[in-house]
């Protein structure tokens, strides 16, 4: 069946199963390789994409759900403020080690400074909680975030 999404500004057609997850859409059918599979059950967050600006794991997101919504990755995310500003913060706090759920954890922290601009630790945390690292980044990616909250472009 064909579907046509609205991916990074532009509409996209891909001729899949309604059930397809997202994530195998973008990977696979639209190369966009930026967006991880982790654990296949929205556990791990290294899918995250934003459907309407809001945190989803694409993973277990069927295409047939998306309609017209508007999505965004990890292609896309640095060309908005926010975007730009939490991943100026990553690299500023040496927040990746091995770097696999980097596009997850950036793609929520994003997703958390445009509804919270200003969040506390326990907001992060909430937050953020759905991502998880291997590496334990955990601290550097808190201290990052609390940076991107104050940079100029945020709005801080």
């Amino acid at each position: 069946m064909a579907f046509e999404i609205e991916v990074n500004g532009e509409k996209r057609a891909a001729d899949v199963d309604g059930d397809t997850p997202l994530l195998w859409v973008l990977r696979d059918v639209l190369g966009m390789t930026g967006t991880k599979f982790g654990c296949g059950r929205a556990l791990c967050g290294a899918c995250t994409v934003h459907i309407d600006g809001v945190a989803t794991r694409s993973c277990i997101t069927p295409i047939e759900s998306v309609g017209a919504s508007k999505v965004t990755t990890i292609e896309a995310i640095g060309a908005t403020p926010i975007g730009a500003s939490v991943q100026k913060a990553w690299i500023e706090h040496d927040v990746p080690q091995c770097g696999y759920c980097q596009s997850g954890q950036i793609m929520s922290a994003t997703s958390l400074l445009a509804q919270t601009p200003h969040p506390t630790d326990a907001e992060i945390n909430d937050a953020m909680s759905g991502n998880v690292c291997r590496c334990g980044t955990y601290l550097r990616i808190r201290a990052a975030i609390k940076q991107a909250a104050q940079s100029p472009r945020q709005g801080g």
